[in-house]
């Protein structure tokens, strides 16, 4: 062998090696190249997955159902007209709403008649409202005066002037024991009567309006039923109110005392009896949390219902009638009984 095929035999295998390491620059390059040109389209293409948030957020409101009337169950509507004929000197009106599917029943739903206590569930509403805007804080203390000392129902009317409570327990009081009082330092805190009834109208409770002040015996203080669920609707499918305030709202509700109307009622369309009311609705997988109004002519229950599958239902009815007559508040049982028997 010659001394030049001897160093063409060691040299073929290192040009070898050259070539793959140029060409692997090459290939560097030219990705490198390549990524850097796709980079920007790239990077315009991230927002268009940016909206993944936003719907996700809004589906998890879907699942809170919609204050959204969309199917009638005719044969409660019907049902509920029957009970109204057999007291045709009552004026009634009658809504339930169950906010997970949007069936629905309904009688007079847009009828206006007195509002009585069942006022201050709107009046919650708005406050709790204004606690999240940062007008107005739980601790703020509000002072007793002259103008607004109601009687009727509550004890803070009672307290010397000058007396002050905090927000929290006005609010809870207004509620709990149904204050008069309390209910007018709240609508005296949130800017008076016009102010108020602005705001029910901006949240389409179009028959809501605040004429007198707490206790309006005479009844010109108004509200429909249609009006009253909304309200407990608008703040449950969280259109309204921070989880916080919601969770106020409800809390602030479940303090009501009085179990005599639609609890009562809706327990005996389950097929139960007397005794304690909410306990044995829990024993069936229900709880109401309700608010009442009564001023002897006007009688009126509006609540936000647990159903024992997990649904929620809110269900207002009123009537107004002869004064402090049975016949008002026996009506109201028997309404809440027929959507008991109808959503169970």
């Amino acid at each position: 062998m010659s001394r030049r095929q001897q160093d063409a035999g060691w040299t073929q295998p290192l040009l070898l090696l050259v070539r793959l390491l140029i060409l692997g620059a090459g290939l560097g390059v030219l990705t490198g190249t390549a990524l850097k040109f796709m980079a920007p389209r790239l990077g315009a293409g991230t927002p268009e997955r940016a909206p993944l948030l936003p719907q996700l957020q809004e589906s998890s409101n879907e699942g809170l159902g919609r204050f959204e009337p969309r199917k009638e169950n005719k044969a409660l509507s019907t049902k509920l007209a029957q009970l109204a004929a057999t007291q045709k000197d009552l004026k009634i009106g009658a809504f339930a709403l169950v906010l997970d599917d949007g069936s629905y029943a309904q009688f007079n739903p847009d009828l206006v008649l007195p509002a009585a206590s069942s006022i201050k569930t709107p009046i919650l509403l708005v406050t709790l409202e204004a606690l999240d805007a940062g007008k107005l804080k739980l601790d703020e203390l509000l002072s007793l005066n002259k103008t607004i000392v109601g009687g009727g129902s509550g004890w803070m009317g009672g307290q010397p002037l000058g007396s002050q409570f905090t927000v929290l327990e006005v609010a809870t009081e207004m509620i709990r024991v149904s204050d008069n009082t309390a209910t007018n330092l709240l609508i005296q805190r949130l800017g008076g009567k016009t102010a108020l009834n602005a705001r029910f109208q901006e949240l389409g409770l179009e028959g809501t309006v605040i004429n007198n002040w707490l206790p309006d015996l005479e009844g010109t203080n108004t509200t429909t039923a249609r009006d009253q669920a909304r309200s407990i609707a608008l703040v449950e499918t969280a259109e309204v109110l921070s989880p916080r305030s919601r969770d106020l709202f409800r809390q602030t509700l479940g303090t009501s005392r009085t179990d005599t109307l639609i609890p009562r009622g809706w327990l005996q369309g389950l097929g139960g009896g007397g005794g304690d009311v909410n306990g044995a609705l829990l024993r069936r997988g229900v709880r109401a949390y309700n608010k009442t109004g009564d001023i002897g002519i006007a009688y009126v229950d509006s609540a936000l219902i647990e159903l024992p599958d997990g649904r929620r239902a809110v269900a207002s009815y009123m009537v107004r009638g002869p004064f402090n007559s049975p016949r008002s508040t026996n009506m109201i049982r028997a309404l809440s009984g027929a959507t008991a028997a109808a959503f169970k």
